[in-house]
Protein backbone atom coordinates (compact mmCIF):
# COMPACT_ATOMS: atom_id res chain seq x y z
CA UNK A 1 0.00 0.00 0.00
CA UNK A 2 2.71 2.32 -0.08
CA UNK A 3 2.08 5.87 -1.98
CA UNK A 4 4.34 7.90 -4.50
CA UNK A 5 6.38 10.16 -2.63
CA UNK A 6 4.44 11.80 -0.03
CA UNK A 7 2.72 14.68 -0.64
CA UNK A 8 3.89 18.17 0.76
CA UNK A 9 0.90 20.32 2.13
CA UNK A 10 2.59 23.20 3.03
CA UNK A 11 2.71 25.03 -0.34
CA UNK A 12 -0.94 24.58 -0.64
CA UNK A 13 -2.00 25.46 2.82
CA UNK A 14 0.01 28.79 2.34
CA UNK A 15 -2.37 29.20 -1.02
CA UNK A 16 -5.53 28.75 1.07
CA UNK A 17 -4.30 31.36 3.40
CA UNK A 18 -3.29 33.82 0.83
CA UNK A 19 -7.00 33.12 -1.17
CA UNK A 20 -8.71 33.91 2.11
CA UNK A 21 -6.14 37.18 3.09
CA UNK A 22 -7.21 38.85 0.10
CA UNK A 23 -11.24 37.97 -0.56
CA UNK A 24 -14.03 39.24 0.12
CA UNK A 25 -15.14 36.56 3.00
CA UNK A 26 -12.79 35.85 5.99
CA UNK A 27 -13.12 32.49 7.88
CA UNK A 28 -15.11 33.24 10.59
CA UNK A 29 -18.70 32.72 10.80
CA UNK A 30 -19.33 36.87 11.08
CA UNK A 31 -17.74 36.70 7.43
CA UNK A 32 -19.28 34.15 5.69
CA UNK A 33 -22.97 34.78 7.25
CA UNK A 34 -22.76 37.87 4.16
CA UNK A 35 -23.16 34.73 1.49
CA UNK A 36 -26.11 34.61 -0.47
CA UNK A 37 -27.50 31.48 -2.16
CA UNK A 38 -27.10 31.81 -5.76
CA UNK A 39 -30.19 32.25 -8.23
CA UNK A 40 -29.66 29.35 -10.57
CA UNK A 41 -29.46 27.13 -7.36
CA UNK A 42 -33.15 28.60 -5.96
CA UNK A 43 -34.58 27.96 -9.31
CA UNK A 44 -33.16 24.57 -10.29
CA UNK A 45 -35.32 22.90 -8.17
CA UNK A 46 -34.13 19.32 -9.24
CA UNK A 47 -30.77 17.60 -9.30
CA UNK A 48 -29.03 14.52 -9.69
CA UNK A 49 -26.84 12.84 -7.29
CA UNK A 50 -24.13 9.71 -8.12
CA UNK A 51 -22.94 7.31 -5.96
CA UNK A 52 -20.24 5.15 -7.84
CA UNK A 53 -16.94 3.83 -6.72
CA UNK A 54 -15.29 0.73 -5.88
CA UNK A 55 -18.25 -0.48 -3.46
CA UNK A 56 -20.25 -0.80 -6.50
CA UNK A 57 -18.38 -3.84 -7.70
CA UNK A 58 -19.11 -6.51 -4.69
CA UNK A 59 -22.92 -4.67 -4.64
CA UNK A 60 -23.65 -6.32 -1.73
CA UNK A 61 -25.66 -4.74 1.28
CA UNK A 62 -24.72 -0.84 0.69
CA UNK A 63 -22.27 2.18 -0.49
CA UNK A 64 -20.57 0.74 2.99
CA UNK A 65 -19.77 -1.96 1.81
CA UNK A 66 -15.95 -0.71 2.85
CA UNK A 67 -16.74 -0.39 6.32
CA UNK A 68 -19.04 -3.31 6.90
CA UNK A 69 -17.38 -5.68 5.41
CA UNK A 70 -14.70 -5.48 8.26
CA UNK A 71 -17.23 -5.45 10.96
CA UNK A 72 -17.05 -8.95 12.32
CA UNK A 73 -20.08 -10.72 12.30
CA UNK A 74 -21.86 -8.74 9.98
CA UNK A 75 -23.94 -9.60 6.87
CA UNK A 76 -21.43 -7.94 4.88
CA UNK A 77 -18.41 -9.37 6.63
CA UNK A 78 -20.11 -13.12 6.07
CA UNK A 79 -21.03 -12.74 2.92
CA UNK A 80 -17.37 -11.39 2.17
CA UNK A 81 -15.45 -14.39 3.56
CA UNK A 82 -17.92 -16.73 1.44
CA UNK A 83 -17.48 -14.77 -1.35
CA UNK A 84 -13.90 -13.82 -1.55
CA UNK A 85 -11.97 -15.53 0.83
CA UNK A 86 -10.26 -14.37 4.50
CA UNK A 87 -9.72 -10.39 4.32
CA UNK A 88 -6.11 -11.05 4.58
CA UNK A 89 -6.08 -12.08 1.60
CA UNK A 90 -8.42 -10.15 -0.55
CA UNK A 91 -9.48 -6.44 1.54
CA UNK A 92 -11.49 -3.83 -0.03
CA UNK A 93 -8.22 -2.33 -2.00
CA UNK A 94 -8.34 -5.94 -4.65
CA UNK A 95 -11.38 -4.49 -5.94
CA UNK A 96 -10.11 -1.38 -7.33
CA UNK A 97 -8.65 -4.08 -10.39
CA UNK A 98 -12.16 -4.77 -10.53
CA UNK A 99 -13.63 -1.41 -11.10
CA UNK A 100 -12.87 -1.20 -14.78
CA UNK A 101 -15.88 1.00 -15.80
CA UNK A 102 -15.50 -0.42 -19.04
CA UNK A 103 -19.28 1.15 -20.23
CA UNK A 104 -19.41 4.61 -18.54
CA UNK A 105 -20.18 6.70 -21.24
CA UNK A 106 -20.40 10.29 -19.57
CA UNK A 107 -22.37 11.60 -22.48
CA UNK A 108 -25.09 9.16 -22.36
CA UNK A 109 -25.02 9.72 -18.98
CA UNK A 110 -25.31 13.55 -19.19
CA UNK A 111 -28.13 13.07 -21.64
CA UNK A 112 -30.16 10.76 -19.39
CA UNK A 113 -30.21 13.52 -16.89
CA UNK A 114 -31.22 16.25 -19.11
CA UNK A 115 -33.93 14.10 -20.18
CA UNK A 116 -34.83 13.52 -16.54
CA UNK A 117 -35.03 17.19 -16.45
CA UNK A 118 -32.99 17.90 -13.91
CA UNK A 119 -31.01 21.69 -13.83
CA UNK A 120 -28.00 20.63 -12.05
CA UNK A 121 -25.81 17.25 -10.94
CA UNK A 122 -23.51 16.25 -7.99
CA UNK A 123 -21.41 13.40 -8.16
CA UNK A 124 -19.23 11.96 -5.66
CA UNK A 125 -15.59 12.81 -5.52
CA UNK A 126 -14.32 10.77 -2.64
CA UNK A 127 -17.00 8.67 -0.83
CA UNK A 128 -15.68 7.35 2.99
CA UNK A 129 -13.96 4.10 1.39
CA UNK A 130 -10.74 7.17 0.33
CA UNK A 131 -10.74 6.62 -3.29
CA UNK A 132 -10.95 9.63 -5.33
CA UNK A 133 -13.06 9.26 -8.29
CA UNK A 134 -11.16 11.98 -9.98
CA UNK A 135 -7.40 12.97 -11.50
CA UNK A 136 -5.56 14.30 -8.24
CA UNK A 137 -1.96 15.06 -7.02
CA UNK A 138 -2.51 14.39 -3.72
CA UNK A 139 -2.84 10.94 -3.71
CA UNK A 140 -2.24 8.11 -6.41
CA UNK A 141 -5.39 6.28 -5.12
CA UNK A 142 -7.79 7.50 -7.44
CA UNK A 143 -10.07 6.20 -10.34
CA UNK A 144 -7.33 8.44 -12.78
CA UNK A 145 -4.46 5.81 -11.88
CA UNK A 146 -6.54 2.60 -10.89
CA UNK A 147 -9.32 0.83 -11.86
CA UNK A 148 -11.13 3.03 -14.25
CA UNK A 149 -8.14 5.07 -15.41
CA UNK A 150 -10.70 7.70 -16.06
CA UNK A 151 -11.17 11.67 -14.68
CA UNK A 152 -14.78 10.80 -13.84
CA UNK A 153 -15.17 13.54 -12.55
CA UNK A 154 -13.92 15.71 -15.44
CA UNK A 155 -15.30 14.10 -17.97
CA UNK A 156 -19.16 14.46 -16.12
CA UNK A 157 -18.72 18.09 -15.84
CA UNK A 158 -17.46 18.58 -19.59
CA UNK A 159 -20.56 16.43 -20.55
CA UNK A 160 -23.00 17.92 -18.45
CA UNK A 161 -21.84 21.30 -18.54
CA UNK A 162 -22.28 20.93 -22.87
CA UNK A 163 -26.39 20.91 -22.46
CA UNK A 164 -25.99 23.36 -19.59
CA UNK A 165 -26.28 21.49 -16.36
CA UNK A 166 -24.46 22.55 -13.65
CA UNK A 167 -21.92 20.36 -12.00
CA UNK A 168 -21.14 19.88 -7.95
CA UNK A 169 -18.82 17.27 -6.46
CA UNK A 170 -19.67 16.09 -3.02
CA UNK A 171 -16.68 14.72 -0.70
CA UNK A 172 -17.38 12.14 2.14
CA UNK A 173 -13.46 12.53 2.98
CA UNK A 174 -13.80 13.46 6.65
CA UNK A 175 -15.62 10.12 7.45
CA UNK A 176 -12.68 8.43 6.44
CA UNK A 177 -10.88 9.16 9.87
CA UNK A 178 -12.43 6.10 11.15
CA UNK A 179 -14.18 4.10 8.16
CA UNK A 180 -11.74 1.42 7.95
CA UNK A 181 -10.76 1.08 11.49
CA UNK A 182 -12.52 -2.07 12.28
CA UNK A 183 -10.11 -3.87 9.88
CA UNK A 184 -7.57 -3.16 12.70
CA UNK A 185 -9.25 -5.64 15.26
CA UNK A 186 -8.29 -8.53 13.45
CA UNK A 187 -6.07 -10.38 10.71
CA UNK A 188 -6.80 -8.28 7.74
CA UNK A 189 -5.38 -5.83 5.14
CA UNK A 190 -5.73 -2.97 7.00
CA UNK A 191 -2.61 -2.83 9.78
CA UNK A 192 -0.48 -0.62 11.16
CA UNK A 193 2.01 1.31 10.32
CA UNK A 194 0.50 3.47 7.85
CA UNK A 195 1.10 7.08 6.86
CA UNK A 196 -0.41 9.91 5.28
CA UNK A 197 -1.23 8.97 1.82
CA UNK A 198 -2.00 5.37 2.08
CA UNK A 199 -5.12 4.22 0.87
CA UNK A 200 -6.49 2.62 4.36
CA UNK A 201 -4.88 5.74 6.52
CA UNK A 202 -5.53 6.46 8.95
CA UNK A 203 -8.16 3.85 10.19
CA UNK A 204 -8.41 5.02 14.01
CA UNK A 205 -11.63 3.76 15.90
CA UNK A 206 -15.11 4.13 15.15
CA UNK A 207 -16.39 7.42 17.69
CA UNK A 208 -19.62 7.48 19.05
CA UNK A 209 -21.19 9.83 16.17
CA UNK A 210 -23.43 11.54 18.66
CA UNK A 211 -20.43 13.27 20.41
CA UNK A 212 -19.17 15.72 18.69
CA UNK A 213 -16.22 15.72 20.72
CA UNK A 214 -15.34 11.77 20.57
CA UNK A 215 -12.11 10.06 20.86
CA UNK A 216 -9.50 9.55 19.59
CA UNK A 217 -9.86 13.90 17.77
CA UNK A 218 -9.26 13.79 14.35
CA UNK A 219 -5.15 15.19 14.25
CA UNK A 220 -4.09 18.49 12.48
CA UNK A 221 -2.37 16.53 9.93
CA UNK A 222 -5.77 14.24 9.11
CA UNK A 223 -7.88 17.56 8.60
CA UNK A 224 -4.84 19.54 6.94
CA UNK A 225 -4.85 16.82 4.24
CA UNK A 226 -8.40 16.74 3.98
CA UNK A 227 -8.61 20.70 3.32
CA UNK A 228 -5.93 20.56 0.80
CA UNK A 229 -8.09 17.55 -0.94
CA UNK A 230 -11.07 19.63 -1.13
CA UNK A 231 -9.24 22.74 -2.42
CA UNK A 232 -7.78 20.75 -5.16
CA UNK A 233 -11.23 19.81 -6.59
CA UNK A 234 -12.09 23.30 -6.10
CA UNK A 235 -9.33 24.55 -8.11
CA UNK A 236 -9.58 21.25 -10.41
CA UNK A 237 -13.22 21.36 -11.48
CA UNK A 238 -14.46 24.73 -10.38
CA UNK A 239 -18.08 23.00 -9.32
CA UNK A 240 -20.65 25.08 -8.67
CA UNK A 241 -21.80 23.42 -5.26
CA UNK A 242 -20.01 21.18 -3.08
CA UNK A 243 -22.04 18.54 -0.93
CA UNK A 244 -20.63 17.55 2.71
CA UNK A 245 -22.12 14.33 4.70
CA UNK A 246 -22.84 14.32 8.34
CA UNK A 247 -19.81 13.67 10.15
CA UNK A 248 -17.87 17.59 9.07
CA UNK A 249 -19.99 18.65 12.48
CA UNK A 250 -17.09 17.23 14.79
CA UNK A 251 -15.85 20.00 16.97
CA UNK A 252 -12.28 19.56 15.16
CA UNK A 253 -13.46 19.80 12.28
CA UNK A 254 -15.23 23.38 12.43
CA UNK A 255 -11.91 25.68 11.96
CA UNK A 256 -11.02 23.83 8.46
CA UNK A 257 -14.91 24.63 7.89
CA UNK A 258 -14.58 27.82 8.29
CA UNK A 259 -11.45 28.07 6.02
CA UNK A 260 -12.60 25.97 3.48
CA UNK A 261 -15.66 27.95 3.18
CA UNK A 262 -14.21 31.14 2.90
CA UNK A 263 -11.67 29.93 0.51
CA UNK A 264 -14.54 28.35 -1.84
CA UNK A 265 -16.46 31.37 -2.08
CA UNK A 266 -13.53 33.90 -2.72
CA UNK A 267 -12.37 31.45 -5.55
CA UNK A 268 -15.67 31.99 -6.73
CA UNK A 269 -15.37 35.87 -6.60
CA UNK A 270 -12.47 35.74 -8.29
CA UNK A 271 -13.73 33.05 -11.69
CA UNK A 272 -17.17 35.21 -11.04
CA UNK A 273 -19.65 32.48 -10.34
CA UNK A 274 -22.23 31.70 -7.70
CA UNK A 275 -21.38 28.81 -5.90
CA UNK A 276 -22.82 26.78 -2.79
CA UNK A 277 -22.31 24.61 -0.09
CA UNK A 278 -24.68 21.75 1.55
CA UNK A 279 -24.20 20.94 5.12
CA UNK A 280 -26.37 18.76 7.86
CA UNK A 281 -26.68 18.63 11.56
CA UNK A 282 -25.53 22.45 11.84
CA UNK A 283 -22.26 22.27 10.61
CA UNK A 284 -21.43 25.60 9.58
CA UNK A 285 -23.43 28.51 11.10
CA UNK A 286 -26.89 28.85 10.07
CA UNK A 287 -26.77 31.56 7.09
CA UNK A 288 -23.55 30.79 5.66
CA UNK A 289 -24.35 27.85 3.62
CA UNK A 290 -27.11 25.64 2.25
CA UNK A 291 -28.74 23.23 5.23
CA UNK A 292 -29.44 19.44 3.70
CA UNK A 293 -32.05 16.97 5.21
CA UNK A 294 -31.03 13.32 4.45
CA UNK A 295 -34.08 11.37 3.09
CA UNK A 296 -36.77 13.68 4.56
CA UNK A 297 -38.13 17.03 3.98
CA UNK A 298 -39.86 19.44 6.60
CA UNK A 299 -43.67 19.58 7.21
CA UNK A 300 -43.81 22.87 6.89
CA UNK A 301 -42.78 25.78 4.42
CA UNK A 302 -39.11 27.30 5.22
CA UNK A 303 -38.49 31.37 5.14
CA UNK A 304 -34.99 30.17 3.87
CA UNK A 305 -33.96 28.16 0.87
CA UNK A 306 -32.99 24.43 1.68
CA UNK A 307 -32.58 20.78 0.34
CA UNK A 308 -33.51 17.14 0.19
CA UNK A 309 -31.31 14.57 -0.81
CA UNK A 310 -32.55 11.22 -1.33
CA UNK A 311 -31.74 8.51 -3.52
CA UNK A 312 -34.51 6.06 -6.09
CA UNK A 313 -33.42 3.35 -3.68
CA UNK A 314 -34.64 2.65 -0.36
CA UNK A 315 -31.45 0.54 1.19
CA UNK A 316 -28.75 2.16 -0.55
CA UNK A 317 -27.12 4.97 -2.47
CA UNK A 318 -24.96 2.82 -4.28
CA UNK A 319 -25.62 -0.08 -6.90
CA UNK A 320 -26.34 -3.55 -4.99
CA UNK A 321 -27.81 -6.58 -6.94
CA UNK A 322 -31.21 -5.95 -4.62
CA UNK A 323 -32.20 -2.37 -4.57
CA UNK A 324 -35.54 -1.61 -3.24
CA UNK A 325 -36.97 0.97 -5.78
CA UNK A 326 -39.13 3.28 -5.17
CA UNK A 327 -41.98 4.26 -7.36
CA UNK A 328 -41.78 7.58 -9.47
CA UNK A 329 -45.15 8.84 -8.59
CA UNK A 330 -43.99 8.48 -5.05
CA UNK A 331 -40.22 10.90 -5.71
CA UNK A 332 -42.72 12.99 -8.05
CA UNK A 333 -45.05 13.98 -5.00
CA UNK A 334 -42.14 14.32 -2.42
CA UNK A 335 -40.55 16.88 -5.52
CA UNK A 336 -43.37 18.79 -5.39
CA UNK A 337 -43.89 19.31 -1.79
CA UNK A 338 -39.75 20.20 -1.33
CA UNK A 339 -40.03 22.59 -3.90
CA UNK A 340 -44.02 23.90 -2.29
CA UNK A 341 -41.50 24.35 0.97
CA UNK A 342 -39.20 26.78 -0.60
CA UNK A 343 -36.70 23.38 -1.04
CA UNK A 344 -35.07 21.93 -4.20
CA UNK A 345 -34.41 17.61 -4.42
CA UNK A 346 -31.13 15.96 -4.92
CA UNK A 347 -31.87 12.65 -6.42
CA UNK A 348 -29.95 9.62 -6.28
CA UNK A 349 -28.86 7.07 -8.60
CA UNK A 350 -26.17 4.66 -8.19
CA UNK A 351 -24.68 3.24 -11.62
CA UNK A 352 -22.96 -0.18 -11.94
CA UNK A 353 -19.42 -1.27 -11.72
CA UNK A 354 -19.17 -1.21 -15.90
CA UNK A 355 -20.45 2.29 -15.78
CA UNK A 356 -23.93 1.59 -17.10
CA UNK A 357 -26.94 2.75 -15.13
CA UNK A 358 -29.48 -0.04 -14.48
CA UNK A 359 -32.83 -0.03 -15.74
CA UNK A 360 -35.12 0.79 -12.62
CA UNK A 361 -32.79 3.98 -11.94
CA UNK A 362 -33.03 5.32 -15.73
CA UNK A 363 -37.05 4.25 -15.86
CA UNK A 364 -37.59 6.37 -12.63
CA UNK A 365 -35.38 9.09 -13.89
CA UNK A 366 -37.22 8.99 -17.58
CA UNK A 367 -40.81 9.17 -16.35
CA UNK A 368 -39.78 12.19 -13.62
CA UNK A 369 -38.29 13.79 -17.15
CA UNK A 370 -41.90 13.22 -18.82
CA UNK A 371 -44.14 14.70 -16.01
CA UNK A 372 -41.17 18.00 -15.94
CA UNK A 373 -41.30 18.29 -19.27
CA UNK A 374 -45.07 18.92 -19.05
CA UNK A 375 -45.42 20.55 -15.52
CA UNK A 376 -42.14 22.09 -15.00
CA UNK A 377 -43.63 25.48 -14.94
CA UNK A 378 -44.91 25.23 -11.80
CA UNK A 379 -41.36 23.98 -10.68
CA UNK A 380 -38.50 25.46 -12.10
CA UNK A 381 -38.10 29.03 -11.31
CA UNK A 382 -41.11 28.75 -8.73
CA UNK A 383 -41.70 30.62 -5.64
CA UNK A 384 -43.61 29.59 -2.40
CA UNK A 385 -47.29 30.87 -2.26
CA UNK A 386 -48.66 31.78 1.24
CA UNK A 387 -49.55 28.88 2.13
CA UNK A 388 -47.85 25.45 0.69
CA UNK A 389 -50.69 23.74 0.40
CA UNK A 390 -53.85 22.24 2.32
CA UNK A 391 -55.06 18.21 2.39
CA UNK A 392 -55.45 15.87 4.88
CA UNK A 393 -51.99 14.08 4.23
CA UNK A 394 -49.74 15.39 7.09
CA UNK A 395 -45.43 14.83 6.48
CA UNK A 396 -43.24 13.09 8.75
CA UNK A 397 -40.40 15.61 9.49
CA UNK A 398 -36.89 14.97 9.67
CA UNK A 399 -34.11 12.63 8.18
CA UNK A 400 -34.64 9.28 7.31
CA UNK A 401 -38.38 9.29 6.64
CA UNK A 402 -38.26 8.69 3.02
CA UNK A 403 -39.59 5.29 3.53
CA UNK A 404 -42.99 5.97 5.10
CA UNK A 405 -45.75 5.62 3.20
CA UNK A 406 -47.85 8.98 2.78
CA UNK A 407 -50.64 7.83 1.03
CA UNK A 408 -51.67 10.95 -0.38
CA UNK A 409 -55.08 11.93 -1.42
CA UNK A 410 -57.08 14.22 -4.84
CA UNK A 411 -57.58 16.83 -1.42
CA UNK A 412 -54.16 17.07 -0.99
CA UNK A 413 -52.67 20.38 -2.78
CA UNK A 414 -49.17 21.89 -2.74
CA UNK A 415 -49.06 25.63 -4.37
CA UNK A 416 -46.57 27.39 -6.35
CA UNK A 417 -46.19 30.67 -7.88
CA UNK A 418 -44.42 31.46 -11.03
CA UNK A 419 -44.80 33.93 -14.48
CA UNK A 420 -48.19 35.69 -12.88
CA UNK A 421 -50.00 32.16 -12.43
CA UNK A 422 -50.67 30.06 -9.29
CA UNK A 423 -50.23 26.53 -9.59
CA UNK A 424 -52.06 24.18 -7.27
CA UNK A 425 -50.82 20.54 -7.76
CA UNK A 426 -53.17 17.57 -6.71
CA UNK A 427 -50.56 14.86 -5.15
CA UNK A 428 -53.26 12.34 -6.37
CA UNK A 429 -55.73 12.52 -9.29
CA UNK A 430 -59.11 12.18 -8.34
CA UNK A 431 -61.03 9.30 -9.80
CA UNK A 432 -64.12 11.09 -10.40
CA UNK A 433 -62.40 13.92 -11.81
CA UNK A 434 -63.44 16.54 -9.08
CA UNK A 435 -61.66 18.48 -6.75
CA UNK A 436 -62.02 21.29 -4.32
CA UNK A 437 -59.25 23.83 -3.50
CA UNK A 438 -60.25 25.05 0.21
CA UNK A 439 -57.90 27.96 -0.32
CA UNK A 440 -58.95 29.53 -2.88
CA UNK A 441 -62.86 29.62 -1.45
CA UNK A 442 -65.01 33.20 -1.66
CA UNK A 443 -65.59 34.18 1.81
CA UNK A 444 -66.01 37.41 2.49
CA UNK A 445 -62.63 39.14 4.60
CA UNK A 446 -65.06 39.50 7.88
CA UNK A 447 -64.15 35.58 7.78
CA UNK A 448 -60.52 35.58 7.49
CA UNK A 449 -60.31 34.09 3.27
CA UNK A 450 -57.32 33.15 2.33
CA UNK A 451 -57.66 34.50 -0.94
CA UNK A 452 -59.06 37.72 -2.06
CA UNK A 453 -58.39 37.80 -5.75
CA UNK A 454 -59.92 37.46 -9.07
CA UNK A 455 -59.58 34.08 -10.67
CA UNK A 456 -59.85 34.80 -14.71
CA UNK A 457 -59.45 30.97 -16.14
CA UNK A 458 -58.33 27.63 -15.11
CA UNK A 459 -56.26 24.83 -17.30
CA UNK A 460 -54.65 21.44 -16.65
CA UNK A 461 -51.53 21.06 -17.88
CA UNK A 462 -51.04 17.82 -20.44
CA UNK A 463 -55.05 18.74 -21.01
CA UNK A 464 -56.04 20.38 -24.03
CA UNK A 465 -59.50 20.53 -22.72
CA UNK A 466 -59.84 23.07 -19.96
CA UNK A 467 -61.95 22.16 -17.02
CA UNK A 468 -64.69 23.18 -15.36
CA UNK A 469 -64.28 25.73 -12.63
CA UNK A 470 -66.66 27.22 -10.31
CA UNK A 471 -65.57 29.51 -6.88
CA UNK A 472 -68.05 29.59 -3.83
CA UNK A 473 -67.32 29.76 -0.50
CA UNK A 474 -65.90 26.47 0.54
CA UNK A 475 -63.46 26.60 -2.30
CA UNK A 476 -62.72 26.43 -5.98
CA UNK A 477 -64.70 23.40 -7.74
CA UNK A 478 -62.77 21.81 -10.38
CA UNK A 479 -64.09 18.67 -12.33
CA UNK A 480 -62.12 18.17 -15.77
CA UNK A 481 -61.61 14.44 -17.72
CA UNK A 482 -58.01 14.30 -17.27
CA UNK A 483 -56.62 11.57 -15.63
CA UNK A 484 -53.03 10.44 -14.62
CA UNK A 485 -51.25 8.23 -12.45
CA UNK A 486 -48.95 11.12 -11.51
CA UNK A 487 -49.36 14.26 -9.84
CA UNK A 488 -52.09 16.93 -11.37
CA UNK A 489 -51.51 20.75 -11.77
CA UNK A 490 -53.97 22.82 -12.33
CA UNK A 491 -52.45 26.22 -13.72
CA UNK A 492 -54.77 29.79 -12.31
CA UNK A 493 -54.60 32.55 -14.14
CA UNK A 494 -55.61 35.67 -11.80
CA UNK A 495 -56.29 39.07 -12.84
Amino acid sequence: MSERKQYDMKPYLKTIEEVIARGPFQDTWESLCAYQVPKWYREAKFGIFIHWGIYSVPAFGSEWYSRNMYVQGSREFEHHVETYGKHKDFGYKDFIPMFKAENFDPKAWAELFRKAGARYVVPVAEHHDGFQMYRSEISRWNAYEMGPKRDVLGELKENCEALGLQVGASSHRVEHWFFMGHGKEFDSDIKDPMERGDFYWPAMPEPNHQDLFSEPVPTEEFLQDWLVRTCEIIDRYRPKLIYFDWWIQHSAVRPYLRKLAAYYYNRAAEWGVEVAINYKHDAFLFGSAVPDVERGQFAEVKPYFWQTDTSVALNSWGYTEHNQFRPPQEILCDLVDIVSKNGTLLLNVGPKPDGTISGEDAGVLEHIGRWLAVNGEAIYGSKVYRTYGEGPTRIVEGQFSDGIKKNFTSADFRFTVNGGCLYAIALKCSQDGKYLITTLGEKDASRQANFHGIIRDVEVLGCEEKPAWKRTEEGLSLSTDFRSEDPVTFKIHLE
